[in-house]
Formats: structure tokens, sequence, C-alpha cells
């Protein structure tokens, strides 16, 4: 066969024989484009992703996802893992005997290296999971795999809009079940292509354990039934209004900067018989972006000022409403806006 492709070559006659630089070219090229990918697979691959299970889904999506086979074996979800530094709803530190079962692939390095902080795990304050806080030493893009096995199965990245690399992280695992041991490993990617990976860890949630009790609702939340058909601004397509009522605490509405002058208006198929307004705010690691008071306004009528902050925050009232207006009275300034906004009551008789 050889001999064959060497005499093939030889008849043939190249026309205008590209110059001698094509090879380096092409070689800087193929770097290019195949470095990145080669980044992003070890990334992706080495944090256990599933696409179908990246937050941005439901929590009732997400939550019947990790209750499922995840192809984990009983012996598998019992392995003996370390401890978070905080374990939600139970002992604090972890065992003595707790042995990583996760060994990194070469070129990932250990994630305590640049650590500054211990990880800790608490319940969200939004009341929808837990939050995962940890400072890093350089500024890298940070994410948490997690699941009920060693399989894991969904990641959660952080909410920040810094549109880059930070050193404070704090992603929220959603879809969590009380009671429930988790098992969970950071992950993440420096300025410079860097790859870092923790051991695999195990927390406990505890929804309890910390959460911010809120006032019950009046009645049923029937903001699904509505449509938003006015907002102040939207920071991005990911950060749009419908995610104030989506009934998703992974999603949010930003507006782009708004403070004080945020609003944004639902309106209903018919009239409803409201008996409340919930309000959840959105927050930054920095301290901005929290609504601390808002107002609610139904037929030219001004509902509030309500207080507002960590958790749900409820305003009761009683009227019919085809149209509601959510308006930010104060707030720490920035993008503010709502992880969800919730309408009680029921279709009016």
């Amino acid at each position: 066969m050889e001999s064959d492709v060497s005499d093939t070559q030889d008849d043939v006659e190249l026309v205008d024989t590209p110059p001698t630089r094509s090879g380096p070219l092409l070689l800087a090229a193929a770097a290019v484009v195949v470095i990145p990918v080669l980044i992003g697979f070890y990334f992706l691959r080495n944090t256990g992703s599933d696409t179908a299970s990246i937050v941005g889904d439901s929590p009732a999506s997400q939550s019947a996802g990790m209750g499922g086979d995840m192809g984990g074996s009983e012996a598998d979800s019992a392995a003996s893992l370390p401890d978070a530094a905080v374990v939600v709803g139970g002992d604090m530190g972890g065992s003595d005997d707790a042995a990583a079962v996760v060994v990194r692939t070469d070129g990932v390095g250990d994630f305590a290296d640049i650590q500054a902080t211990e990880i800790v795990i608490e319940p969200d304050s939004s009341g929808y999971g837990a939050v995962l806080r940890v400072v890093t030493s350089l500024d890298v893009a940070c994410a948490v795999s997690y699941g009920p096995t060693a399989e894991l199965g969904s990641i959660a990245t952080d909410s920040d809009m810094a549109g880059g690399g930070h050193t404070d992280h704090h992603p929220v695992m959603v879809g969590l079940e009380g009671g429930q041991t988790y098992s969970y490993q950071v992950s993440a990617i420096g300025p410079d292509g860097a790859l870092y990976q923790s051991d695999l860890m195990q927390f406990t949630y505890e929804p309890g354990a910390g959460a911010v009790e809120g006032p019950k609702p009046p009645a049923d939340n029937v903001a699904d039934m509505a449509k938003v058909i006015d907002v102040s601004s939207e920071y991005s397509d990911a950060f749009a209004g419908a995610n104030a009522i989506d009934g998703d605490g992974s999603t949010e509405w930003s507006s782009a900067g708004d403070g004080d002058d945020a609003y944004i208006v639902l309106k209903f198929g018919e009239e409803m018989q409201v008996k409340g307004v919930g309000f959840r705010t959105r927050e930054m690691s920095d301290g901005t972006s929290v609504t601390t008071s808002f107002t609610a306004t139904i037929d030219g009528t001004v509902y509030g000022p309500f207080e507002a902050g960590p958790g749900l925050s409820i305003g009761l009232l009683d009227t019919v409403a085809l149209v509601v207006r959510i308006d930010v009275e104060t707030s720490t300034g920035g993008n503010t806006g709502a992880i969800e906004i919730e309408v009680y009551g029921q279709t009016a008789m």
C-alpha cells in the first residue's frame, strides 16, 4: 500500500503551492479552536454536569431528576465522604476517618490551593434551597455540582452579574429535600484557563436550620395566572421580568440599575380577589440590589409601603384586581428586582 500511495503522489503535479507559512498558521488556528473546547470538556466532565439539570430548570424538575436513579448504587451513596465546614442542620465539622473518593484528572489543580476561607453551606434566605459560600484567593468562575449520590447530577453557579471571575462565591443549590444528605464538589476555572476541583464532600439539608421565617400567605399564590405587561427595565434576557412569576427560585428578574425606581406590572386574564402580595428580593453579595420596602398599586390605589428583606415579605390587602403593579419603594440601590413576586387570592366571583 505504501508504494501505491507514493506512486500516486509522484504523479500529481501541485498547482499554486501554498506559502511555507501555512503550516504554522493552521496549527495556530487549530490551537485557538481546540484548546478552549478541551478546557470546557474537562471542566464539564469533572463537575459531573448534565445539560438537563443545569440550574435554571424548575425546582420540581430538578427534584425529580435528583430523586431518580442516577446510576449510583446504595454503596456509592453511602461511601465515606468529607463533610462540609458547616453541615446544614447536622453536626459541625467532618469525620476523622472521612476519605475523598475522587481522583482529579491530570492537569486539574486542587481547589483547596485557591481557597481563602472554608466552605460553608447554609439555608438560602429565599427559602428555596441552600447557598454554598466560599472566598477564593483568585478571580475565578466557580460552580458546585451536587446530588443525592456520588454521581451528583445537578450544577449551580454564582448569580452575580460581574461579567467575569470574582472571589466571593455563593451559588444556590435548589430542589433540595429536608433531611436528605447530598454529595457535592466545587470546581473553578481561572483567567489563565487553569482548572481547580475539590474533593467530593457531603452536607445534610435542613431548611429550618437558620432559614428566615416569613409570614403565612393569606391565600393561594395565583401569580402564575398573570402575564408581565410592563417592567422598568431588564438587565438581560436571562433576567427577564417573567422570571419573577415563574415559581422558580433559581431564576430572577433584575432591573438594569433602576434602584428605587424599579417596577413591574402584572395583568390577569380575569379579575382576581386579591388578599395580599408577596415579594422575595434579589440581592448581590456586595449588599446592593436588596429591596427594603415595596408598594402595590391597584386601580390607582397605592397599598403600602410594605417592609421587605431576605426571604418572603407579604403585604396584606383585600381588593379586586385585574392589573397589579409592584414598585420598589426603598432599596440598597443597583440592579434591584425580585426572585419571585406572589399574588394571593382567587378568581373574583
